[in-house]
């Protein structure tokens, strides 16, 4: 195989009958999602759109995504999986970014799309998966009779343009190679230990990199997908007890809510024998109770989007690093950077910059050389903007992103420190820390609390708890009660809307 387009031909031929993807509207066998999505390959073809041209896909979770992800690359087009919570500037800044020649979406999301078009002189058609009036049918090109176009690539040609949140100016665009996208899979798989008997439910968006890993490192094992629209804790709990679930992943968010939902003390997780979490920073008191409940590892991962999904996780029977993000994937490079001088390594055991190295580090940013060259240094260290350190066995231990860093009377105080503290309470169902203003000591601490539902938590109590278990400098100095954190579409806390909404 040269990249992730070859994964449904070669499982297809080997585990054609078998399935290979669940949603709540249809179930697909391998051989199923094969045919279709070279269907899709032959109507995109047969429409004009080239091999190298991108192809966005802007859609929730559900099988014509997987399908119309596997037909564009069958295509030799290049993949623009696109966040469905983007607004429409921000969609609009996307298409024209890369130039797309074709977008997937939903009928009711085809509107807005289509308004778009308008700006857009590249954007040749747009595909609905439903009907739409000036769309072109998802179902038209599923039962045409045009020819397969014949494709080779080259697997250090361009695969996938995923482009970054952006927390500041626009998004960037990191290009993945084939290579880069199939290898990600295939070592995540492999570090996992996924297998044919393997059914995997997720919620996770499968246009965010943790999610594509997850569906396609499975279907290269063939394994089954269990692919939620999106995540509800106790949806999730019922999907994991009816289809015998071997394996739930997610972000640590969706673990703090299956730990509170009513639903939990009834739940049969007795099929689960491994469990992933990544996307943020997890609190060992998190991680503790879900192994208790499930009585199934729970793998914590590290990665982003300029690696093509995972950068570390841990060897399925290796010894457990419980509060590690575990080792590097195998042939990838690891290292911690000085914070002030990233020639250099950071002293033994003290936090710096997590840099990596290797075939899964993205190529650059679509366009964008200046900003490719503040990220990755000449010898091919990519900055990943997290501070982190590693022990003696090379183990990671993330302390946060340096961008999340609160400074508090000239102390460094990272959010992620005060979280996994507080999180152990047993009133707090979840947390979340970020940064005041102070006249005095520039920042201070605050931490915004969810309760456990039917307690009563004061401000006074937290503090004081956090207190036994931080030192001084740590410590919040104030708590805020909200009844839900903002969330990314991966599940990601959203510190900084937190922030926000309490700054006048």
């Amino acid at each position: 195989m040269d990249g992730p387009g070859d994964i449904l031909p070669s499982v297809g031929a080997r585990f054609g009958a078998k399935p290979a993807l669940v949603t709540a509207t249809r179930t697909l066998t391998f051989a199923e999602l094969d045919a279709l999505s070279d269907r899709v390959a032959a109507g995109l073809a047969a429409r004009g759109v080239r091999a190298g041209r991108p192809v966005s896909l802007y859609a929730q979770n559900r099988w014509e995504w997987v399908v119309a992800h596997h037909g564009a690359l069958k295509a030799g087009a290049v993949v623009n999986p696109v966040n469905v919570m983007l607004t429409p500037e921000e969609l609009a800044f996307v298409l024209r970014d890369c130039g797309a020649a074709a977008v997937f979406t939903s009928a009711e999301q085809a509107p807005t799309v289509l308004e778009l078009t308008r700006d857009l002189p590249e954007l040749q058609m747009v595909v609905a998966f439903g009907e739409a009036n000036g769309a072109v049918a998802f179902d038209e090109l599923l039962t045409g009779d045009d020819p397969v176009p014949q494709i080779t690539v080259d697997p250090d040609a361009p695969s996938t343009i995923g482009y970054t949140s952006g927390t500041t100016g626009h998004p960037k665009g990191a290009v993945q190679s084939h290579r880069a996208v199939l290898l990600n899979c295939a070592l995540t798989a492999t570090m996992h230990g996924r297998r044919p008997d393997d059914v995997v439910v997720t919620a996770l968006p499968a246009p965010h990199v943790y999610g594509n890993v997850v569906i396609n490192g499975t279907f290269l094992a063939g394994g089954t997908v269990v692919l939620m629209e999106r995540f509800a804790p106790g949806e999730a709990l019922r999907l994991i007890g009816e289809h015998r679930a071997t394996l739930f992943e997610g972000v640590p968010a969706m673990y703090a809510m299956l730990l509170a939902d009513p639903g939990l003390a009834d739940a049969d997780l007795s099929s689960l024998t491994r469990c992933t979490v990544g996307g943020q920073t997890i609190p060992l008191s998190t991680i503790e109770r879900w192994q208790d409940r499930s009585g199934a590892p729970l793998i914590e991962l590290w990665g982003m989007t300029e690696v093509a999904g995972l950068g570390t996780t841990h060897a399925l029977y290796a010894p457990p690093v419980p509060g590690s993000i575990g080792v590097a994937l195998p042939g990838i490079e690891l290292r911690i950077a000085d914070l002030e001088d990233v020639s250099r390594d950071a002293p033994a055991g003290e936090p710096g910059e997590l840099m990596v190295r290797g075939p899964i580090v993205m190529s650059g940013y679509h366009g964008n050389p200046e900003a490719t060259a503040e990220t990755i240094e000449p010898d091919g260290w990519l900055h990943t903007g997290d501070v982190a350190t590693m022990d003696a066995t090379g183990h990671v231990f993330v302390v946060d992103r340096r961008k999340n860093m609160i400074i508090t009377g000239g102390y460094n105080v990272y959010p992620a420190e005060v979280e996994r503290v507080l999180a152990a309470h047993p009133k707090v169902a979840m947390v979340a820390a970020g940064p005041v203003p102070d006249a005095v000591r520039g920042e201070l601490a605050c931490a915004y609390v969810v309760p456990v539902a039917g307690t009563d938590p004061t401000e006074e109590e937290l503090l004081a708890y956090a207190g036994e278990h931080l030192a001084a400098y740590k410590r919040p100095r104030l708590v805020r009660f909200v009844e839900a954190l903002p969330a990314t579409s991966t599940g990601k806390i959203m510190r900084r809307e937190l922030i926000k909404q309490f700054t006048p």
